[in-house]
């Protein structure tokens, strides 16, 4: 996320990329004077470079996707057929897990996603235990390790973050570096796997908060969380 595109996700601009983006990725058919890209791909391809890479923290959905498209390429399948087969399917989940997709049915990997809460439970449990479910891994602990490890603070904190604080970002996590040294996968309405690992906890959150900015609960929210792992961590 700190790719330095000319790409605005500010949701309370109704003229904001994000909006365009949206409509391109709608699976509803377009008005017949729509001169716009359609689906997520078409999209893709006309987000222009604006600066250099790697200097400021700057969370764009479009990377996601982009993501998913190069996921596709290497593994030869769609990436939610990669996610079924990789996790999904081998997790035990109790439910189906449905993603939206646009009107080429290319699913929509910024977002979308509809589970259970014990499912996503179980990626909790993954991510806690380093891979391994049900005396199965999944992924190499290596992978956890990384996210655990952090992104570049210092370029997180130019992106204007104020919460949370002294945190950073990698591969997909927000890392609150923290002293149980917490991670969470978090939805723009106040969704949140939360881990814990010092807690051994797993803290799943539904949420559908009406503005679109996690900065606005993330003051509650947050110390929330590290109470309960705090509790959790004085039981023992």
């Amino acid at each position: 996320m700190t790719t330095s595109l000319a790409f605005d996700e500010n949701y309370d601009d109704p003229n904001a990329d994000i909006w365009v983006y949206s409509a391109a990725g709608s699976p509803l058919p377009k008005p017949s004077d729509s001169a716009g890209p359609i689906g997520y791909i078409e999209y893709l391809q006309t987000v222009e470079h604006d600066g250099e890479h790697g200097q400021a923290f700057g969370y764009k959905t479009v990377n996601t996707d982009v993501l998913a498209w190069i996921v596709a390429r290497v593994t030869g399948v769609p990436d939610h057929q990669a996610l079924s087969e990789r996790l999904w399917g081998r997790m035990g989940a109790e439910q189906d897990a449905y993603l939206t997709v646009d009107a080429v049915g290319t699913p929509f990997a910024g977002g979308g996603l509809s589970a259970g809460l014990r499912d996503l439970g179980r990626i909790g449990l993954l991510l806690l235990n380093q891979g391994v479910i049900n005396g199965e891994r999944l992924f190499p602990a290596a992978v956890v390790e990384r996210i655990r490890q952090g992104g570049n603070r210092e370029a997180f904190a130019k992106g204007g973050f104020d919460t949370p604080a002294g945190g950073s970002y990698r591969s997909m996590f927000w890392v609150f570096h923290n002293a149980n040294g917490a991670f969470a996968a978090r939805g723009v309405h106040g969704q949140t796997i939360y881990v814990d690992p010092t807690a051994e906890m797993v803290l799943v959150r539904f949420a559908s908060y009406p503005q679109p900015k996690n900065a606005l609960i993330d003051p509650t929210s947050l110390p929330a969380y590290q109470a309960v792992g705090d509790y959790l961590s004085a039981a023992d």
